[in-house]
């Protein structure tokens, strides 16, 4: 199951994202966490020093390794330099699972211990001084928009994606990969202004949207999200004197989080398994294509020199594999 958490800046959603990581890992869920933010902040969320948070490697510097081994033997795809950020899988291409080990697990993930058990944590690499100017945040996060076009979860286990603030993830079709997309708004004006911009995007692409609200200090706070987002509003989190301690560097066993939290991360949980049964593996295949092609004739055909939209494999569709079939990509069953 692929879960984003989207808000603005300064909202809060880099810690109850790390909140419900942990939440997971402690079910011994096989988890995959991605720090897709520009200002990866994940690492440390979830219990690294800060050195130990710039020591992950970056995906983005590993995009070449990532292309060659997702383009498998596809015919289409001339060679892993055609390869851009939204290359849809096809005949021969490699897919990815969660719990497997494959190279580009290898390479850019990091295994994580925590209170109750364990994740792969990734991360898409900071914006560096050296890229200021020539640049732009989504080259980093392309990598991670890749991955997730060739992934095929299942049931009970998660990738979680912090992703960057505000509605810059409608910058790709990145925004449609996910099963729930968790949007964490204070309340406040400013705090539901995110929210109307990424529903107002969303409403084409049929993205399941959940309002968590955070920083909620009593009624009159509760109120006023349900005044905002009505039914949108799933769940509302409270004061937490453990994530105080968490975010001075020492935060007590994750059991001791609050009891009012802990129930809220069980909410959390109940929508991503509920949207299992929504899940449209044929809708997910058109929707990455249409962004593919879009990308192809915008920028992609020029930078690459081919003609992108050969790379469509129209008799493939994404499916969720059993866990005894190959990870090799097959045509979906007629």
């Amino acid at each position: 199951m692929k879960i984003a958490f989207v808000g603005k800046g300064g909202s809060g959603k880099t810690t109850l994202s790390s909140l419900f990581i942990r939440h997971l890992a402690a079910t011994h869920a096989p988890v995959v966490a991605v720090d897709a933010d520009i200002n990866q902040h994940l690492g440390v969320a979830l219990g690294l020093d800060e050195a130990e948070a710039a020591a992950l490697p970056a995906m983005g510097a590993h995009l070449p390794l990532i292309k060659d081994y997702l383009r498998g033997t596809n015919p289409r795809i001339a060679s892993a330099e055609t390869m851009i950020k939204t290359t849809p899988p096809g005949e021969g291409s490699r897919l990815l699972r969660i719990g497997e080990d494959n190279p580009v697990y290898r390479a850019c993930a990091r295994t994580l211990p925590l209170d109750n058990g364990s994740v792969r944590l990734m991360a898409t690499g900071p914006f560096t001084e050296s890229d200021l100017g020539v640049a732009c945040y989504h080259s980093k996060v392309g990598a991670i928009e890749l991955c997730l076009n060739h992934l095929v979860d299942g049931r009970g286990e998660f990738i979680v994606v912090d992703m960057t603030a505000g509605s810059d993830s409608f910058a790709s079709g990145l925004f449609t990969r996910f099963d729930m997309t968790f949007l964490v708004a204070e309340p406040t004006r400013k705090g539901v202004s995110v929210y109307r911009q990424y529903k107002e995007y969303a409403r084409d692409f049929d993205v399941a949207l959940q309002v968590v609200g955070n920083k909620v200090q009593g009624p009159d706070d509760l109120d006023f999200l349900r005044a905002e987002v009505s039914d949108d509003l799933l769940v509302a989190f409270g004061h937490s004197d453990w994530v105080r301690a968490m975010e001075k560097g020492r935060a007590p066993g994750f059991e001791e989080l609050e009891e009012p939290n802990r129930e809220a991360l069980r909410t959390l949980q109940g929508a991503v398994d509920g949207s299992y049964e929504r899940r449209d593996w044929q809708r997910y295949t058109r929707q990455m294509v249409h962004f593919h092609l879009k990308n192809a004739q915008s920028w992609g055909n020029a930078k690459t020199g081919a003609d992108l939209a050969a790379q469509v494999d129209p008799a493939f569709g994404l499916r969720e594999f059993a866990p005894a079939e190959s990870s090799a990509a097959t045509p979906a069953p007629a």
